[in-house]
């Protein structure tokens, strides 16, 4: 049995957050059909490594997705989109607010055709307020929300992060959203529209700036790896050259490292007992652990904070994570045969199942692989599909 197996989830999304969200919902079971511009394609197509011209990031994103390529620009697009959607559950879209609307695509008239339909809009900014219409990316948010504000060192510029974070945010939030719509649907009966911001969920992992500056005024700084609620947290060198992370969010764990670093007597001073107090104290406690890493190497380093039940972990990059045994017992990467590359390796499912595990069945596929398919279940007949495609309305 598979989770969403009977969900069918149409992505006419583009770039990242909201075909993310529509990639987890395939990974259960969920039939997802894959709208992209028949002469453009999805632009993520484009993005990261290729081989070949083949994207690989793609191979990731739009695994487990049948694609359809339709203009939803043409009315004979917009005809395509209206019969699919009778058909279907869920419609992910992250056009810009007024365009589905111009299209005569708006979520009303979609919900008279399928009042059971789940519509899912992924914008910048959302349908309302002065930004509504301008154009939005993951970075904005990420500009937005605080977080470069808070990250990079102290006396540095605020740093962006290297990789597409408030998407993958947004697509998290967005698919836990669907799943709370459909459960509503459940009950109720009735379909409904979704609002997501980009801007707004990874707030939430900020923790609680918002209500810290209204309570007390506090403005988050930067302070590089260190943490502004408990000490020591940091990177370190070891004597071979490795960098380790350290965290000691809960206070055993604090009072095991200092121990284990030969200072106890830092232990025993009453400011310790709390993350805050350490936290006053981090130029200390950060030279005690740095120093006695800096006289070990990393292999006895970490042996020693496993022995002692510190937390401690090895700076990974990919050839790490590539060779790393936990990983491979939790079978956290697999090869999936692919149509175009032979076989590529992607990123499993994000979690284990115990009676309906989810699956990748397939990676991204090639533009217009589906189109013929998905077109003949609406009832499209070989002259008519052969019509469609002449006039440059599929691929």
């Amino acid at each position: 049995m598979i989770s969403l197996a009977g969900l069918r989830v149409i992505d006419a999304a583009t770039l990242f957050a909201g075909p993310s969200a529509a990639m987890m919902l395939g990974d259960f079971g969920a039939d997802v059909i894959k709208i992209e511009h028949p002469r453009r394609g999805d632009p993520a197509r484009g993005h990261g490594a290729s081989v070949d011209g083949v994207g690989l990031w793609w191979k990731t994103l739009a695994r487990n997705k049948r694609a359809a390529a339709v203009d939803l620009s043409h009315p004979d697009g917009q005809h395509v989109l209206r019969r699919l959607v009778e058909r279907s559950d869920v419609l992910i879209e992250n056009f810009r607010p007024g365009t589905l609307e111009r299209w005569d695509l708006a979520p009303a008239g979609l919900l008279e055709l399928n009042p059971r339909l789940i519509v899912a809009r992924m914008t910048g900014f959302g349908q309302v307020g002065p930004m509504a219409g301008r154009p939005g990316f993951g970075t904005l948010a990420e500009a937005m929300s605080g977080f470069a504000a808070m990250t990079g060192e102290p006396d540095g510029p605020p740093t962006l992060p290297p990789l597409a974070l408030a998407d993958g945010i947004a697509g998290l939030a967005m698919a836990y959203a669907v799943m709370v719509a459909i459960q509503a649907r459940e009950r109720t009966g009735r379909g409904q529209v979704i609002d997501m911001a980009i801007i707004e969920p990874i707030l939430g992992l900020l923790g609680p700036q918002m209500t810290a500056y209204r309570a007390l005024g506090v403005v988050p700084r930067r302070t590089g790896n260190r943490s502004s609620s408990n000490a020591p947290r940091n990177t370190y060198r070891t004597r071979d050259g490795r960098w380790l992370a350290v965290s000691t969010s809960a206070q055993p764990i604090a009072e095991r490292v200092l121990t284990l670093v030969g200072r106890p007597d830092l232990v025993a001073q009453p400011w310790f007992a709390t993350g805050s107090g350490r936290v006053r104290h981090v130029d200390e406690l950060d030279e005690a652990v740095a120093t006695w890493i800096a006289e070990r190497d990393a292999d006895e380093v970490i042996a020693r904070f496993e022995e002692a039940q510190a937390a401690v972990a090895p700076i990974y990059d990919v050839t790490d994570i590539a060779e790393d045994p936990q990983y491979a017992a939790l079978g956290t990467f697999l090869d999936v045969p692919d149509e175009e590359l032979g076989t590529v390796t992607v990123q499993n499912v994000l979690f284990r199942l115990s009676d309906t595990p989810g699956e990748v069945r397939w990676a991204g596929r090639r533009l217009g692989r589906d189109t013929d398919e998905v077109l003949g279940e609406l009832g499209y007949g070989a002259e008519e599909i052969a019509a469609l495609r002449g006039s440059g309305v599929i691929a």
